[in-house]
């Protein structure tokens, strides 16, 4: 049993996976997105995939914690996914500076800007993943 961390943007879908113990973050991969029915489609096969029981979603909050117009594209998005996933948990994640993060580390590994443009979604699913891992709060 895993979970699966969403990075959940208006044209991506960054996913990464804990490993089975619960204790690392893996990336996965980014969903281009083209419609929420081709999106939650590629999600299930990845539940089914990785044999997921929660999907940590991060939810990108304004600097001073407040939530904005984005956080309420991703609640409404979650509230898909538990339509079509009533199975599988949902825990929200503070992603404030997940993408600096990933960012960051993709220069540090030396990518370039094409590159990184590429999996920084993915990448900042690691991030938010790990996080929430690293926690503790890892119970599912």
């Amino acid at each position: 049993m895993r979970a699966l961390a969403l990075d959940i943007g208006d044209k991506t879908i960054g996913v990464a996976a804990s490993d089975l113990l619960g204790l690392t973050a893996q990336g996965v991969e980014t969903i281009r997105r083209t419609s929420n029915k081709n999106d939650l489609a590629r999600l299930g096969e990845l539940v089914t995939e990785f044999e997921a029981t929660t999907f940590v979603i991060g939810l990108p909050k304004n600097m001073d914690g407040t939530e904005g117009t984005r956080c309420e594209s991703v609640k409404n998005f979650a509230a898909k996914l538990k339509a079509a996933f009533p199975n599988v948990n949902q825990v929200f994640w503070d992603e404030r500076l997940s993408t600096v993060a990933a960012t960051k580390n993709l220069i540090a590994a030396d990518l370039s800007r094409k590159k990184r443009k590429k999996v920084i979604d993915k990448m900042a699913a690691v991030f938010i993943l790990q996080g929430y891992l690293d926690s503790g709060r890892g119970d599912f």
